[in-house]
């Protein structure tokens, strides 16, 4: 079998969710099992992968989608609790008094403080808590859903406290060809990362500039009365003002620091300056911009999570509103710093199936260590801080766990399909795993001009997996392994492995159906990517661009 054909069969899974979803525009619960079936197809009989490794790959794929559910059923559970108690009543007015401008607000919450969020938590967590923010913040649900997944993209490399470096970077570099440039040149494997790191932090700090201007232009063309780009672009003093905000300290702390924290950092510089400038009305258009009134937005635009919050029982400051939040993150961040051992302590609870069916395929969780447990322990000091009765805090258990039931039918198909894929690399063809068998295809048809497609392809990985760090995990070795036989500078192809792989959070599909499950969008999956290509074309476009200036710039480098 051909390289060509090898890839052209790898991609029909791939291809078959695109069509499904986003041109028949079937909903994800019907779409994803079709996928699913397919994929075990191909793997069983062209890749002829044994059936018990096939069955394997799809029970840990069951284990990732219960971690999955679990961190959407905690967010939705916050989300409803606090709604519950009338904070979420206190937090809009707020943001109303920082700005009605729902432009303003745009940058200030779902850039600034998602991406803090995605710095702190990772694997999808920032979407999951926007979203649902969002809407009680009288967003369209479809909107708040395009927006929670487009923050999955500039902080996601450095998510989860570096999470895809230090675990995918650092576990997908490996072979004789990797360890003898590091002899060669009297680096670590840290080393490496570091430098890696620096060129990431350029190329996310150009392109995630010009987001918070993005995600306010979709909006005011997606979902505004009059369907106008141009009424998001007349934010752009404060768009990019934003934008900055968060990507020149993101920067800084990238190139002294290291890959731990500039998604933390960055987020809560941009936070604390953009509400300031916001508060000061610097930069700020002197017409406020909102959604037209609620009664008249098409049922495209809604779901079965409402605006309408309760008032507060007792009166409830500002900041006890906003504690629940402040909470989550302080938890998320002293749990995934390594210096200290508080994560180290959660993952000591850890449930393992190392050799399913013996296979030698190995699945995993730690369930106290996963975001979802921070939001349950907030929800419980919520319970308290804000006064709720048992009542509603069953209400709130009740709401969240109607929500979780439709996300879970999808990803009980999405997440086992990822798994055959990545699994695929045992056969009895002796052919490289699929996600592998299409970029080999790739690389070997683009040749010198691959800075430009290398990005491409780490989205490709995340659009499978759903996963900056299994992108990079796949992708990091066959990426550093075309830029050394095309004579390249490894650095800047691996970094550009990580940029595309974070954009490519954008359009991946359980990330979407997560995302949707938030508020109470299921079904419009579809939609949603056809909506979220749109800055993922971007992102991967300029970013490749980006990458063949500087390898022109720069031939002979590491």
């Amino acid at each position: 079998m051909n390289t060509g054909l090898q890839a052209a069969i790898a991609a029909l899974p791939i291809l078959s969710a695109a069509v499904l979803l986003a041109g028949f525009r079937l909903p994800a619960k019907v779409g994803m099992p079709i996928v699913y079936v397919l994929a075990a197809a191909i793997a069983l009989t062209l890749w002829q992968v044994p059936l018990d490794r096939v069955i394997a790959a799809s029970l840990q794929g069951l284990v990732l989608t219960f971690d999955i559910l679990l961190i959407v059923f905690g967010a939705i559970l916050l989300l409803n609790t606090l709604k519950a108690s009338g904070a979420v009543q206190v937090i809009k007015n707020s943001f109303s008094a920082i700005s009605p401008d729902r432009r303003v607000q745009i940058v200030i919450i779902t850039w600034c403080f998602g991406a803090f969020i995605e710095g702190a938590a990772g694997f999808g967590t920032a979407a999951a808590i926007i979203a649902p923010l969002m809407v009680a913040l009288g967003f369209p649900a479809m909107a708040a859903v395009m927006l929670g997944l487009m923050v999955q993209s500039t902080p996601v490399t450095f998510g989860a406290a570096g999470t895809p470096v230090l675990v995918g970077l650092a576990g997908g570099l490996s072979g004789a060809e990797f360890d003898a440039l590091l002899a060669a040149n009297d680096l670590t494997l840290a080393d490496y990362l570091r430098q890696v790191t620096a060129q990431v932090v350029l190329f996310h700090g150009i392109a995630g500039t010009f987001i918070p201007l993005l995600m306010v232009m979709m909006t005011t063309r997606f979902f505004g009365a009059n369907g106008s780009w141009r009424e998001g672009l007349s934010i752009l003093p404060f768009a990019i003002f934003g934008g900055l905000a968060f990507t020149l300290p993101y920067a800084a702390v990238g190139l002294l620091l290291g890959p731990e924290f500039p998604s933390i950092l960055g987020g809560l510089a941009g936070l604390a300056i953009t509400v300031l400038a916001a508060r000061a009305g610097f930069l700020i258009p002197k017409d406020t911009w909102d959604f037209p009134d609620p009664d008249s937005w098409p049922a495209a635009w809604l779901g079965t999570l409402h605006a309408e919050a309760e008032p507060p029982r007792h009166p409830m400051t500002l900041w006890t509103a906003w504690a629940p939040y402040l909470l989550i993150a302080a938890i998320l961040v002293l749990t995934r710093i390594p210096a200290l051992p508080f994560g180290d302590w959660l993952k000591s609870v850890r449930i393992g199936f190392p050799d399913i069916l013996g296979t030698g395929i190995g699945a995993a969780t730690t369930p106290l260590y996963l975001p979802a447990t921070a939001f349950i322990l907030t929800v419980l000091v919520t319970t308290l801080l804000h006064r709720m009765t048992a009542g509603q805090l069953f209400q709130a258990v009740r709401q969240s766990t109607t929500t979780l039931m439709s996300a879970g039918i999808v990803l009980v198909f999405t997440v086992p399909m990822v798994r055959i894929y990545i699994n695929s690399d045992i056969n009895a063809l002796d052919l490289p795993s699929m996600p592998l068998a299409m970029a080999d295809w790739v690389a070997a048809s683009v040749g010198e001009v691959w800075p430009l497609f290398a990005p491409t392809i780490g989205a490709l990985g995340a659009f499978i997996a759903g996963s900056n760090t299994i992108s990079n995990l796949m992708f990091s070795t066959f990426q550093f392994g075309v830029a050394a036989e095309l004579a390249i500078p490894t650095v800047t192809v691996v970094a550009l492995q990580a940029v595309g792989a974070a954009a490519g959070n954008m359009i991946a599909i359980h990330n979407i159906v997560a995302a949707s499950a938030t508020v109470g969008v299921m079904g419009r999956e579809g939609a949603l990517l056809r909506l979220t290509i749109l800055p993922t074309i971007y992102y991967v476009g300029l970013v490749g661009l980006l990458g063949l200036g500087v390898v022109a710039l720069m031939p002979g480098g590491l």
